[in-house]
């Protein structure tokens, strides 16, 4: 019997598209118009087609014929979410709101089985919430719609506070039940910053492959269950782990900085090790002139956190590659949904879908 399929829109370096094929799905086709934030596909994903192209400017059918010609069970993705975000301008104007449009206006073209839609919580604003209800209303037609659901990913195991919205769709003809006690039924306790990236704390650098900073990890074999998971089994070495290296006079400024307080100058908060990150932030790409965010301070030493701390906080494992360089990998890191919560959204669904007749591959 084949796998359910899913497309993966807006897809970014695939924080959905991780979940799920972690939760069983195959995921024939990802599309998104950024080709850095997606140029790690290919080192992270052995299957699945990577389509760069404007979703502005697609059509079901097209999303359809670029999976392989044949039905999808469900359609996931994170329209941009700067157009809504409450750290952003609000901008009524901003082309990326059309974007949310778009992603309903597939959907009820392409008619999968169920889709489910993520976005920043800023979309609830009053300012943005008629864009959204009309979009609910269309989807409405054919799908029963389950939120939207705020969703904390630290709620789901992660060590980090990211708090999100999502909107599921299913069509009840061909997917059991959904509801909102079903996804708060797979909460689990958050983990902590130390849990996630302590063991990081003695790791060595190996070399540098194909652009990648390559690190060894250390000895140590007390290590946290979440730390053990992120390695993965056997597993001795990861990436994205180069350190930045501070003018002394803003290192000795960071370490005097107490864990849960912020720097005053620069605004970078400290990580407590028995806390939760606050939200990594994504920065802007070069068409918005290329800001890099806010990175919080590890708790212990009078740095920045790496990249793959970062990633580690978001729930991403450690075989799991971003970029060569910084900036863009906390791009990556930044947009992307935690992968224990799409996980737990779409093995919810794989369940569901699962107790009906599955498409051919």
């Amino acid at each position: 019997m084949s796998r359910p399929r899913i497309v993966d829109l807006f897809c970014g370096c695939s924080g959905l598209g991780l979940g799920a094929r972690e939760a069983g799905f195959a995921v024939p086709l990802s599309v998104d118009i950024d080709p850095i934030l997606t140029s790690s596909h290919r080192l992270n994903f052995n299957s699945g087609k990577l389509l760069l192209s404007n979703l502005h400017s697609m059509s079901g059918g097209d999303v359809l014929e670029a999976a392989g010609g044949q039905p999808i069970d469900g359609i996931v993705g994170g329209p941009p979410c700067q157009g809504f975000s409450s750290i952003g301008r609000l901008d009524p104007e901003d082309p990326r709101r059309e974007l949310l449009w778009a992603f309903f206006r597939i959907v009820m073209e392409a008619r999968p089985r169920f889709f489910v839609m993520e976005n920043v919580r800023g979309l609830l604003f009053p300012k943005n919430r008629p864009l959204l209800d009309a979009c609910l209303e269309r989807a409405s037609s054919h799908y029963e719609i389950v939120g939207p659901v705020v969703i904390d990913a630290a709620d789901h195991g992660a060590a980090t506070r990211r708090v999100r919205i999502f909107v599921i769709g299913y069509d009840k003809n061909s997917v059991d039940p959904v509801s909102v006690d079903a996804i708060t039924k797979s909460r689990l306790p958050p983990s902590t910053v130390r849990d996630a990236i302590s063991d990081l704390t003695d790791a060595s650098c190996a070399g540098v492959v194909e652009g990648f900073d390559q690190w060894t990890y250390g000895e140590s074999d007390k290590i946290s269950e979440y730390a053990a998971k992120m390695r993965g089994e056997g597993n001795r070495t990861t990436t994205g782990h180069r350190k930045i290296a501070h003018d002394p006079k803003i290192s000795a400024r960071f370490a005097q900085v107490a864990q849960g307080a912020t720097d005053p100058v620069g605004r970078y908060p400290r990580l407590a090790w028995l806390g939760q990150a606050p939200t990594i932030r994504a920065g802007t790409g070069p068409d918005k002139g290329s800001y890099q965010a806010v990175r919080p301070l590890h708790p212990s030493e009078p740095r920045v956190i790496t990249v793959r701390e970062a990633a580690r906080l978001q729930g991403f494992p450690d075989w799991f590659r971003f970029h060569p360089t910084a900036w863009h990998s906390f791009r990556m890191v930044g947009n992307s949904v935690s992968p224990f919560v799409s996980r737990a959204l779409l093995s919810l669904m794989y369940s569901r879908v699962q107790a009906t007749p599955i498409a051919a591959e």
